[in-house]
C-alpha cells in the first residue's frame, strides 16, 4: 500500500475552517495522529481547538501562507515573524476581523513511537487580504507552475548528472509517487482540482525531502549547491500551489 501524503496542519485547519462540518469532526481531521491541539488566544486564554471552532463565527476568507527566510510573505506583523520561523500560517477573516493562528509544534517520544503537541497562537493583525490577492495566483496557474518546477528541476538534475539518488532513497521516492491524502483528512466537497493541486504539491515536496538527505550523485561542491538550488525551487512551487488550494478569498 502507498504511503499516506502529508499536508502541513495550517493548510488542513484552512480547508476545514470554510467547510460544511461540526466542529469535532474538523478537530479530529486536523489533528490526525497529534495530542489534542490547544488554541493560544492570549496569556490566560487557553482552549481545545474544538472549543475554539465551536465559539467562533464562521470564517467567511481564508488563506494559507507556506514562508521561508527571504521570501515575500502574506502574513502581517506581529505574526509574520512567528509564521517564517515556524514555515507555516492560517491567515482567518471573519468579517472585519482579521487573525493569524501559527502552529507551534513540541515533538516527544521515539522515532519508532514519535508524539507531537500543538499550540495554535492567535494573533489579531491589519487586514491580510490585500497581500493575499496579491501572491496567490488562480489554481490553473498552480497547475501549470506544479508541472513547469518538476520539469525544470528534473532537467537541471539530469544535466549535472546528480539525479542518482542512493538506491534507498530512489525505492522511497519510486513509492511517494503513488502515494495519496488521507479521505477523513480532507474535508467533504473539496473540488477536485484543488483536490488534485493539493495531492501534486504535497507529492512533490515528498520527494524533495527525500532528494535532499544526500547529494546523491554530486562528485563536488558545486554540482551539490546546484542540486539543492533546484530541489529548492521545486519546494518553493509546492507550498505555493499549496497554499492557493487551501485559500479561499471572496471573488478568487
Amino acid at each position: 500500500m502507498a504511503p499516506a501524503l502529508q499536508l502541513p496542519r495550517s493548510v488542513l485547519l484552512a480547508l476545514w475552517l470554510t467547510a460544511p462540518a461540526d466542529a469535532r469532526r474538523a478537530t479530529l481531521a486536523v489533528q490526525g495522529e497529534d495530542e489534542p491541539h490547544a488554541v493560544h488566544r492570549g496569556d490566560d486564554d487557553v482552549v481545545p481547538l474544538v472549543q475554539w471552532l465551536t465559539d467562533s463565527a464562521a470564517a467567511t476568507e481564508v488563506g494559507v501562507a507556506l514562508p521561508v527566510p527571504g521570501e515575500p510573505v502574506a502574513v502581517p506583523p506581529p505574526a509574520s515573524g512567528p509564521a517564517i520561523e515556524v514555515g507555516e500560517s492560517v491567515l482567518v477573516a471573519r468579517g472585519d476581523a482579521t487573525v493569524v493562528a501559527v502552529p507551534r509544534v513540541e515533538r516527544f517520544g521515539s522515532d519508532l513511537e514519535p508524539g507531537h503537541l500543538v499550540r495554535w497562537h492567535v494573533t489579531a493583525v491589519p487586514d491580510w487580504r490585500p497581500a493575499a490577492h496579491a501572491q496567490v495566483g488562480s489554481l490553473e496557474d498552480a497547475e501549470r507552475a506544479l508541472r513547469d518546477g518538476l520539469r525544470t528541476a528534473t532537467e537541471a538534475l539530469v544535466d549535472l548528472d546528480v539525479a542518482r539518488w542512493s538506491a534507498d532513497a530512489a525505492e522511497e521516492i519510486a513509492v511517494v509517487r503513488d502515494g495519496a491524502l488521507t479521505p477523513s483528512r480532507i474535508p467533504p466537497g473539496v473540488e477536485a482540482q484543488r483536490l488534485r493541486v493539493l495531492t501534486s504539491a504535497a507529492r512533490l515536496r515528498a520527494i524533495v525531502r527525500l532528494a535532499t538527505r544526500d547529494d546523491g550523485g554530486a562528485v563536488n561542491t558545486w554540482q551539490a549547491d546546484q542540486r539543492a538550488t533546484a530541489l529548492r525551487e521545486v519546494d518553493r512551487v509546492a507550498r505555493r500551489a499549496m497554499a492557493a488550494a487551501a485559500t479561499r478569498l471572496a471573488g478568487g
